[in-house]
Order: structure tokens, then sequence, then C-alpha cells
């Protein structure tokens, strides 16, 4: 216990060591950053965040940075730092799922090695983001569930369903495996299912979220968009087209960043091992399947986005899954090394710049960091004016929002009539806006590095 305590230790002081430099990214600008520095400048628990940015979801992120700052300083570094207990609880958490389903300690080191190497996993090891907590949250309410400990269920359950809205449907996840566990592998029923007991686990469970909603509906009126939402476009149900279009979507976020080999060794394992698909395999099934379900259904039937990390629990169960399969397999350990491979050279994944990639989902976008350092430095050589730069999200921003610095020099949303454009690939910019920068500008600084690249562009004279 304490050699695999001190490992898992000893690999999450690692991880933050080597995420220092790495700024705010994609979302984590909102929900760490700006979020922070808004609950960090009045009171920690005042959960009132600016209109022009509030997205509905609960600061749980933003008070746990307001409260490092405070004790700390605000830097990138502390705010790095901040996500340590959680990085290794969320470590510890995935030892004990392992752990349940596979008895042999050499084995136990190869399945966790596995589920591990998912690329949006490990780029949210990096990050500074709200996913590694709640992750740790559900996989600790998860395996209470499977060692049914009721008070570990609870605790789990209260702090899953306060750190997002995804967080709480991640909850109801909790519920329907644990349902269908009892159903399906422990051939109970579903009166003996709902028991006070499970009832009131269940209730005291979702105390948190029920105040947080209840308090939002009656101090706000809305949850996540209102009219003057700068989201509000992006939300609303879909068409048949636009379902059909989500699907699609859908499926290649489960396939994405190596993830395609783990689907087809389940599919074809279950086929030839229909017939014995024992409690084990039942049991990581019904937790692949229905511990994302309630995120899947709102996204197939929305128009927001769907990144790829809201599948994250879903990933990590079908990656074990796929291990437990193929240790009936005769070439079990060169599938091993085939899943293990695909996953890692999933990272190095670029697509080009007219498909939109989850820059946020894999490591490929460590590679921008010193990019991005090498061009403001250029800029700042050259006396090329921040504020008359444009950019595109997520560095449409102060650069203090990315790299907590104090530099309130901030870049200016892109319109095609700045004079200078800082653009990346991380960016996923449109067409209709790739098209403005090849016919309206000329790159005077371009550099590369395995796929990323970032072009400082000036206006053409005659455009």
């Amino acid at each position: 216990m304490k050699l695999k305590i001190g490992i898992l230790s000893i690999v999450s002081v690692l991880i933050v060591f080597f995420s220092l430099d790495i700024g705010m990214f994609w979302d984590n600008v909102l929900f760490a950053s700006k979020m922070g520095t808004a609950v960090y400048e009045n009171s920690f628990f005042n959960w009132h965040i600016p209109i022009e940015f509030d997205p509905g979801h609960p600061p749980f992120l933003a008070t746990v940075m307001a409260i490092g700052w405070t004790l700390f300083g605000k830097s990138l570094a502390v705010s790095h730092w901040l996500m340590l207990p959680f990085i290794f609880g969320f470590l510890w958490q995935i030892h004990l799922f392992v752990s349940y389903f596979i008895k042999e300690i050499w084995l136990q080191i190869f399945a966790f090695i596995l589920v591990v190497a998912d690329p949006t996993l490990l780029s949210q090891f990096v990050l500074v983001n709200p996913e590694i907590i709640q992750l740790f949250f559900f996989f600790l309410a998860l395996n209470a569930v499977l060692k049914n400990n009721t008070y570990l269920k609870i605790l789990g359950l209260l702090f899953l369903g306060i750190v997002t809205y995804r967080g709480m449907m991640l909850c109801f996840g909790i519920f329907l495996i644990d349902l269908f566990i009892c159903l399906y592998i422990k051939k109970g029923t579903l009166k003996s299912f709902f028991s006070r007991k499970m009832i009131t686990t269940y209730l005291l469970g979702a105390i948190p979220a029920l105040i947080f909603i209840g308090w939002r509906f009656f101090t706000f009126g809305w949850f996540q968009t209102h009219p003057d939402s700068p989201w509000v476009s992006l939300w609303h149900f879909v068409s048949i087209k636009e379902f059909l279009f989500n699907l699609v979507v859908l499926t290649q976020r489960y396939v994405d960043f190596g993830r395609i080999t783990i689907l087809i060794v389940i599919i074809i394992g279950l086929f030839l091992k229909r017939k014995a698909i024992n409690k084990e395999i039942g049991t990581l099934i019904i937790i692949s399947i229905f511990s994302s379900i309630a995120i899947i259904t709102v996204s197939i039937i929305s128009t927001n986005s769907m990144g790829h990390r809201y599948f994250i629990a879903s990933y990590l169960s079908l990656a074990l899954l796929s291990f437990v399969i193929i240790q009936s397999f005769k070439f079990k350990k060169a599938i091993y090394v085939g899943l293990l491979s695909s996953l890692i050279l999933g990272n190095f994944i670029v697509y080009s710049d007219g498909f939109s990639q989850g820059w946020d989902a894999s490591l490929a976008h460590l590679n921008y960091w010193g990019l991005r350092k090498n061009t403001l430095e250029y800029m700042e050589d050259k006396k090329i004016s921040i504020s008359k730069t444009a950019s595109f999200f997520p560095n449409a921003t102060a650069i203090d929002n990315v790299d907590l610095n104090g530099d309130m020099r901030s870049f200016k949303n892109f319109t095609g009539e700045e004079e200078y454009v800082f653009y990346s690939n991380v960016f996923n910019v449109t067409d209709e806006e790739l098209k403005l920068l090849d016919q309206k500008y000329y790159s005077i600084k371009t550099i590369k590095k395995n796929g990323v690249k970032i072009e400082l562009k000036r206006r053409l004279k005659n455009k």
C-alpha cells in the first residue's frame, strides 16, 4: 500500500512539474482564469460571476483557484500545483478501479498504463481544468458502488454534482450504473434496489447540486444561457439533419486519437466470446455505456459543442474492458502493444487547418506553448502592439488570462480589419476566417513544430 501511494505521489508531482509552463487553454481560460479571478477579487462565497462571461456552471474550479491564489499568490505555477491533490486522487481511484477487475499485480500495472494512456486524459493532466477534479469524484463514487460503500458513494456524489453541470450528469450515470449492476449482474429487482437506504443515499448525494440549481433559478432565472449571453446562439434543439450530424461527431470522438483500436478489439472480442461474457465484462459494459449516457443524450439533441473530454469516463472504462477481453486471446501481448501504441501515437495526430480538431484532447498542443512564447517575444522586439493585433479563441483575450502574469494587454477578436493577426492552427478558425486571412494578409513570421504552427500576419495595404 505504502509503495503504491509513494509511486503514484511521485508520478503526480512529475506531471505537475512538467506542466508548469502550460497556460490556460480553451474553456479553462473561462473556468479557471476568468471565473477564478472574479471569485478571487470578490469572495470565496460570492458565486455571482459577471454576466458577460457567466456560463452558468458552478464555479468550483474557480473557487479552488481563488483560495490557492489567496494563500500562495496568483500565478500559473500555483494554479498547476493546486491540481496536484486531484491528480493523485484520480490516479489512486483508477488504481482501485483496475484492481477491482484485475487481481494479478503485474496485470494490474499493464491495465493501469493502458487506461491512463488515453490521449484526452493525458491532456487533462497537464492543463488546469475541472475534468480531472470531476473524474476523481466520479471514480470515487463508482468504486464505492462496486464495493458497496455507502459513505464514499455519498461523498463522491456530493462533490461530483457541484463541479460542473456535466458532473451532475455523471451523477445520473452513477445512479444508472448502480441500478443496472443490481438488476443484471446481481440479479436483483427494482424493489430491492429502491430501498430506503438507496433512496436516502442518492438524495443526500444530490443536495449540493439541487441547492445550486435552485439558487441559480431563483436568483437569475436562467441556468446556462440568457438573451445577452455570448453562447445563446449556440444552444437550441437540433433538426433531424443536425441530429444525424451529431451522431457522426459522437462516433468520431470515440474513435479519434487512436481509440479506434480499442473499439475494434472490443467489438471483435465480444462477438467471438459472446457466449463467455462473465460478470466482470458485463459490469464494464454497463459502466462504459451508462457512465456518460446523460452527457451523450444532451450532446446529440442540442447544438452545443461536443468536446472529446466530455466522455473520458467512458473512454477509460472501454480501455479496461478491452484489456480484460484480450486476456483470453492467444496473441494478447502483441494486441496490448498495438493498443497502447495506438493511444500514444494518437497524441501526434494533427489535422489540416480546415478540419476542426480537439486541441485540448491530446498532447499535440504541447508544441504550441513554446511557439507562442517565441512569437510574443518577437512582437515585443519588433514593437508590434498586442492591442492592435487580432487573434482567435482561446487567445483573443488578455495575456494574463492565459499566463496569469499580470500582463493585461489583450488581443482583439478577429474581424479582418486589424493590421496584425496572431494565428495558430490550434485555434480552429472557420473557413470564412481562413479565406479572409489568405486574401487580406501575408505572413511576416511563421514558426512550426511537429504539426503545430503560429503565423504572425500583416494586412496587405491594398486590402
